[in-house]
């Protein structure tokens, strides 16, 4: 069993020593423009065994970087080129010869990565708070894909260290062993989950088995201001908060229930059916059907954006208030 202390041996600054790797083979292949990312499968539980290593998984923006003889450019997770909005990190990888890193951008904010600090720091055009979290080497002076997992990021870890490869550049740490022990400690922790993968598998540009993320969610129950009709139920509850005296808008849920739980969702809220939003700023939804703030859903989500709205949420229950 392994020991999952999780402290600042995930946060910026904590490179540790280098590794080296003798079976590294490089071949002499012209380097690719942009390579599609391998992606995580979503799993309820972690796996185990000495096969898996595990990451902390971050919430931020996947990122690439090309670094090909000094030039930098960055990459989108669907390969838009934000080299310029991410110049600040990508000018502090400063190696030789060629390389492409995977990654993650993030915002650290109260100890964990933040998805809506990061929003608003781009949308401000900030780049100070960035940290790019390394996690995965696809090439140096040749293609390394068809490595197993655990040689990518020891060649990466001793690519970092070589170059006295600093923060805002930060290697992504594991651990190896049991993965739910680990996924435990980071629920308590507020974090969003890990990211499993196995240790002997090499890098696919698709969504695969080999990766497995495992998150966590936060949960809250929110007073229902309209909803969206369907043919039988509802396609979309809009959810408020109550702040004071004021409701404010919170976003939308329109995923968690049967088509049976739907259409006793509607038979519910019909009967509290209101001429207008109830909202203290009412809000312009050319669909909603508003009611009277007299159910509560109960619902689970990832985080609260920059501008206040519920993110990556999923309806679990309604109940009168």
């Amino acid at each position: 069993m392994v020991n999952c202390t999780l402290s600042s041996a995930f946060l910026p600054g904590a490179v540790g020593g280098v590794f080296f790797v003798s079976s590294v083979v490089r071949s002499k292949n012209e380097m690719p423009g942009f390579i599609k990312p391998q992606l995580a499968t979503l799993k309820a539980r972690a796996p185990q065994g000495q096969q898996w290593i595990h990451e902390i998984k971050l919430d931020g923006y996947r990122v690439q970087v090309h670094v090909n003889k000094g030039k930098r450019k960055v990459f989108t997770r669907n390969g838009l080129d934000w080299t310029k909005r991410f110049s600040q990190f990508a000018g502090a990888l400063d190696i030789s010869g060629q390389a492409i890193l995977d990654g993650e951008v993030v915002v650290i904010h109260e100890g964990r990565t933040n998805f809506s600090e990061l929003q608003a720091d781009l949308a401000a055009g900030r780049q100070d708070r960035l940290v790019y979290y390394a996690f995965d080497l696809l090439w140096r002076d040749g293609d390394l894909r068809k490595l197993p997992q655990i040689e990518r990021k020891q060649a990466l870890r001793g690519l970092m260290g070589e170059n006295g490869i600093e923060p805002p550049i930060v290697y992504s740490e594991h651990l190896i062993g049991d993965g739910q022990e680990m996924f435990e400690h980071a629920a308590k922790l507020n974090w969003e989950g890990i990211i499993s993968k196995r240790a002997d598998a090499p890098y696919r540009s698709e969504r695969t088995e080999a990766w497995q993320k495992i998150k966590t969610v936060q949960k809250g129950k929110f007073p229902v201001i309209g909803f969206v009709k369907d043919p039988t139920g509802v396609a979309a509850l809009y959810l408020g908060k109550r702040e004071g005296k004021d409701l404010v808008y919170m976003g939308k849920v329109g995923t968690g229930w049967t088509r049976t739980v739907s259409s006793q969702i509607r038979k519910q809220l019909d009967t509290v059916v209101s001429p207008k939003s109830k909202l203290t700023k009412p809000i312009k939804k050319t669909k909603a059907v508003w009611v009277e703030p007299s159910f509560t859903a109960e619902v689970e989500y990832r985080d609260i954006t920059s501008e206040g709205l519920l993110r990556q949420s999923s309806f679990k229950g309604l109940e009168p208030k």
